[in-house]
């Protein structure tokens, strides 16, 4: 039985049909072989600078697709209510259950302390060196920025180890005995790698702080890298705050990160609570979401009318905080990341916000493309598209080329009003708060043993 999705789907969104659901056997059931759901040749696509072939290749395996207008009438549907794997457009759930649970300014906190005695004179910190925390976003600048507050507290070196806590990471790894020993290594201007001075100096540039390029922050540490817990006692000597959570999340989203998606997922407790908080908040059925992961690895399950509505919700709670999707997801053909190179032709570039999700082999090859496009007329149209079974180079073509189709119906596209700013920036808005009341440190902070 041959299916002829995409010719159908083209007269859905060009007005030829009313939008309507196809056959839900069709759509769903895999097959046995290519021939079976090989579909015509598309007509030429519009001409832009990412797209001027002749004519796609032809286009092979299952597709749902749902797209709404703002106020949720039906543009056209297909397989709306089939599970499809989502991939990375799953962290659109994480990021909405962050919003939700920790807030649009939420920082997270790293707590650098210690047990010691100081040294003024010698700038000699004689206990060991502390550090408590879960930021998912602590990367090599951030690091020299410790050493620098740290020297403005008169410390240059310390006597006794680098204790990190189990929960500490740096430079998106996720071992806390690796992170402690780039950490140990960054702090000391001998030890630092050429990576960590240029990801430094690139910061400092970006932010016109170039006095900070006349001075090498460093830290020297005579002991060795411990994984452990703080001492009870110890004296906080610096709090290290991260960016705000929309802006850890916009670099997350734009490039798809693995890790910082599901580090926040734990801080959340869990795949589990998140599908059960988007069960109970948004009135999701069980069967429409199913997630094994909140990073888009692995089989998850999401209808596209469930991930609407987790769209849908996003936009709303972003509104809440006078936020746009832009705020946090990539803009297409402008910001780096996954939507760097789709949609770049004068036309469209700027027109598509939306968040990507690529797995090569799993579930036989999935893509899928969630988010909103604008069009001349004055539309913003919401848009799920999955697919899978199939070359995931010919789905992102397909859904470019669906996504300019309805466009064009409607006058064609118009950019989204956005100033991109460097994703460096986005995570160098840190602050940095001395814990030191004097120069022996003395603290009234609360223990470390129970610090985030």
């Amino acid at each position: 039985m041959k299916i002829f999705w995409t010719t159908i789907f083209l007269m859905l969104v060009t007005g030829a049909l009313p939008a309507q659901t196809p056959n839900k056997e069709q759509s769903a059931q895999p097959v046995a072989n290519k021939s079976a759901t090989q579909a015509p040749a598309r007509p030429t696509p519009p001409q832009t600078e990412s797209n001027t072939n002749s004519e796609l290749t032809t286009l092979y395996g299952l597709q749902g697709v749902l797209i709404e207008t703002l106020d949720g009438k039906t543009v056209s549907a297909q397989a709306p209510d089939q599970g499809f794997n989502p991939a990375s457009a799953v962290k659109l759930a994480t990021a909405l259950v962050a919003l939700q649970n920790f807030g649009a300014q939420h920082r997270f906190t790293t707590g650098f302390w210690t047990d010691g005695a100081f040294d003024k004179a010698t700038g000699t910190m004689q206990g060991n060196l502390y550090v408590t925390g879960r930021d998912p976003s602590f990367h090599y600048e951030h690091a020299i920025m410790i050493a620098r507050q740290l020297n403005s507290l008169g410390i240059r070196t310390v006597r006794g180890d680098v204790v990190v806590a189990p929960g500490f990471t740096m430079n998106f790894n996720s071992s806390a005995r690796h992170s402690g020993e780039l950490l140990y290594d960054t702090l000391d201007a001998t030890l630092r790698s050429s990576e960590a001075i240029s990801a430094w100096t690139y910061e400092r540039t970006a932010l016109g702080d170039g006095m900070s390029l006349q001075t090498v922050p460093s830290v020297a540490v005579m002991g060795n890298v411990v994984v452990g817990t703080a001492a009870p006692g110890a004296r906080l000597l610096l709090t290290h705050k991260s960016s705000r959570l929309t802006d850890v999340l916009k670099v997350l989203l734009c490039y798809s990160n693995n890790f910082m998606a599901e580090r926040i997922g734990d801080d959340l407790g869990g795949r589990l609570s998140v599908q059960r908080q988007l069960v109970n908040t948004l009135g999701i059925p069980p069967s429409e979401i199913q997630l094994a992961s909140l990073s888009g690895l692995g089989v998850n399950r999401v209808t596209p009318r469930a991930m609407m509505k987790v769209f849908r919700a996003l936009r709303n709670e972003l509104q809440k905080n006078k936020l746009s999707p832009a705020d946090i997801l990539p803009v297409a053909g402008i910001d780096p990341g996954t939507l760097e190179d789709r949609f770049t032709g004068p036309a469209w570039q700027g027109s598509v916000i939306a968040k990507t999700g690529t797995l090569v082999r799993t579930d036989g090859g999935a893509s899928s493309l969630v988010g909103q496009m604008r069009t001349a007329s004055g539309d913003v149209l919401l848009f799920v598209i999955m697919n899978q079974h199939g070359s995931v180079t010919r789905f992102r073509e397909n859904q470019d080329y669906l996504v300019m189709q309805v466009q064009n119906s409607r006058g064609g596209p118009k950019a989204f009003n956005y100033k991109p700013l460097a994703l460096t920036m986005k995570l160098s808005d840190t602050e940095s708060v001395s814990g030191a009341g004097n120069p022996e440190f003395d603290s009234n902070t609360k223990d470390p043993t129970n610090a985030p």
